[in-house]
C-alpha cells in the first residue's frame, strides 16, 4: 500500500485537488499553487508547452478569490506585434487609421478579474512598460484615449528561457521581477515518468465521459513503448494519443496505441554506428579501401584499424 503525502492538498473541489492526485510527483508543488491562489499576488508559470502551465493558472484563478470575476487569457504569440498594445489596452476611436469603434482591450475586459498572459516572453518591448504599470499601479492608457485603472491579478505562462531572455535584454528586468513574485516550474514529463499511469488514467476517465463510452483499459504492449518513451509534447501528447486511439476504436475495451516513430527502436551505441557506415562505405565502393577512406573522411591506416576494431573483413 502507497504512504500518502505528508502534505496533500484536501480542498478537491478546487480542481487543483484533481490535477495532484494525476500527477502525485507534483503535490507539493499543488500545495503552493494553492497557497498562492489564495495569496493575489502575480505568479509565473514556467515549463515546456504541454506541461499543463495552462491548466494549472486557470485552476488556480478558480481557488481564488477572484473565481467569480472574468479570466482573461492573451496568447502574446499569436498577436501581431504591431497589434499588441491596441488588443491589449484597447483604444479610442480615431487612435489610428481604421479604429472607427472603441474597443476595451483585455485588461478592460480583465477588470475584477484575472489576466492569463500565455508565451510572456513574446510581449512586445515596446510595450512592457505599459504593462509594468498595469502591473504594479493598476492604471494604464487605452491608444489615443484616457488613463483608465483596471483590479487584475496576473498569471504569467513562459519558456524555461524566459531568465536567459531577461540577461540579453528581450524582456524587461524590472517586469520579470514583478511577474516572478510566485514562481511556479513545472517539470517535463520525461522527468517524472512516475505519474505516467496515473494521468493515463486520467486523461481515459476524462475521455470516456466525453465520448460517452465505457473507460476502456491500455494494453500491456502500449504500456510497454509508452514508460521508455520520452513524451516531447508532454501532457498533451499524452492525450491526443489516446484521444487519437478511441475515436479511432470507440468500442474497444482495451487500447493498443501505435508508438511514434521516434519511439519505436532504441539509439544505437556510436559504435554500432560506425561498423554499420564502414560496412556501407565498403560495400558501395566494392571493398576499394582508398575510396571508402576517402568516402568516410578517414585516412586508409584509420579504417584498417577499425575495421580490425569491429572485426570486419
Amino acid at each position: 500500500m502507497s504512504r500518502k503525502p505528508s502534505c496533500v492538498v484536501t480542498d478537491l473541489s478546487l480542481g487543483l485537488g484533481v490535477l495532484a492526485q494525476s500527477s502525485p510527483s507534483l503535490i507539493e508543488l499543488y500545495n503552493q499553487a494553492v497557497r498562492a491562489a489564495e495569496s493575489g499576488a502575480p505568479v509565473l508559470l514556467l515549463g515546456e508547452p504541454g506541461t499543463g502551465r495552462s491548466t494549472l493558472a486557470r485552476q488556480m484563478h478558480a481557488a481564488s478569490k477572484r473565481s467569480e470575476g472574468p479570466l482573461v487569457e492573451v496568447d502574446a504569440a499569436a498577436i501581431p506585434a504591431s497589434l499588441f498594445e491596441s488588443e491589449f489596452f484597447g483604444h479610442a476611436v480615431g487612435a489610428f487609421t481604421g479604429a472607427e469603434r472603441a474597443a476595451e482591450g483585455r485588461a478592460g475586459k480583465a477588470d475584477g478579474g484575472s489576466l492569463l498572459l500565455d508565451h510572456v516572453e513574446e510581449i512586445p518591448l515596446a510595450v512592457q512598460a505599459k504593462l509594468l504599470r498595469l502591473l504594479s499601479e493598476g492604471r494604464y492608457v487605452p491608444l489615443g484615449g484616457r488613463e483608465r485603472a483596471a483590479d487584475v491579478r496576473f498569471f504569467a505562462i513562459g519558456s524555461s528561457e524566459l531568465p536567459s531572455r531577461v540577461r540579453e535584454g528581450a524582456f524587461r528586468e524590472d517586469l520579470f521581477y514583478r511577474l516572478e513574485v510566485v514562481t511556479l516550474m513545472i517539470p517535463p514529463l520525461r522527468d517524472r515518468l512516475q505519474d505516467l499511469k496515473p494521468l493515463v488514467g486520467f486523461f481515459l476517465a476524462d475521455l470516456a465521459e466525453r465520448f460517452g463510452v465505457l473507460e476502456p483499459a491500455l494494453s500491456d504492449q502500449a504500456w510497454r513503448w509508452m514508460s521508455k518513451y520520452s513524451w516531447p509534447g508532454n501532457l498533451r501528447e499524452v492525450r491526443n494519443v489516446l484521444e487519437r486511439e478511441l475515436v479511432l476504436e470507440r468500442e474497444a475495451r482495451e487500447l493498443n496505441p501505435k508508438p511514434p516513430s521516434s519511439a519505436l527502436e532504441e539509439p544505437k551505441s556510436l559504435l554500432e554506428m560506425e561498423r554499420e557506415q564502414i560496412q556501407r562505405a565498403l560495400a558501395f565502393t566494392r571493398g576499394h579501401q582508398g575510396r571508402a577512406a576517402e568516402i568516410l573522411g578517414i585516412s586508409r591506416k584509420a579504417l584498417w584499424e577499425k575495421r580490425r576494431r569491429h572485426d570486419l573483413p
